[in-house]
Order: structure tokens, then sequence, then C-alpha cells
């Protein structure tokens, strides 16, 4: 079974046992977590649709890790009246495990 799910303003195509990488959520490592936000289910080959959600459909996962992705470089130039300014980011991910679909 495989799912559409909504999270930190981004959609994932999941299944079970995949490893996924999400806008950081506040909890612990080894906590369960449940999406609600279903859109899309895929059944055996048979689509249900949400109108927005798929009622009555979860999927739970489990945290594995919190951390940092690698730093993104911001450098800022304007020619010919010495504009320079550099500066980095590193977004915050969750890292989940999938481990079902429910429906």
């Amino acid at each position: 079974m495989e799912a559409v799910i909504a999270t930190g303003g981004k959609q994932y195509w999941v299944k079970e046992g995949d490893i996924i990488r999400i806008e950081k959520i506040d909890q612990e490592k080894g906590k369960t977590v449940e999406f609600d936000r279903v859109l899309m289910i895929n059944k055996e080959g048979e689509y249900i649709v949400g109108q927005p959600l798929v009622e009555k459909a979860k999927v739970s996962g489990k945290i594995l890790n919190q951390g940092k992705a690698k730093k993104i470089i911001v450098f800022k130039y304007k020619r010919k009246t010495r504009y320079r300014k550099k500066t980095g980011h590193r977004q915050l991910y969750t890292e989940v495990l999938i481990e079902e679909i429910k429906l």
C-alpha cells in the first residue's frame, strides 16, 4: 500500500518501510508520529483520492533522527557597487520510518 501525505507544507509519496526526511517536528527520537493529512492511497492498483483528504486514513511512523541538512551558501552580489553578502543556511529535518498505512 502507498500513500501521499502532506506535512510541513510539502507532499510525500510513501510506502511502508520508507525512510523520509520531513520538516522538523518537535518530538523526541524513538516516538511514534501519525500523519492524518492523507491526500491519496494506492491499494493494490486501486487509487483512492481524497476531496481534499481521504477520510479515516492515517499513516504512522517512528522518528529515527533529528538533524541539520548540508549547508547551502547564499551569495548576493552587485557589480560595480562593491556589494557582496555571503550567508549560509542549514535546514532542520526529522527522519521518519513509515511503519503502517491505515485505511
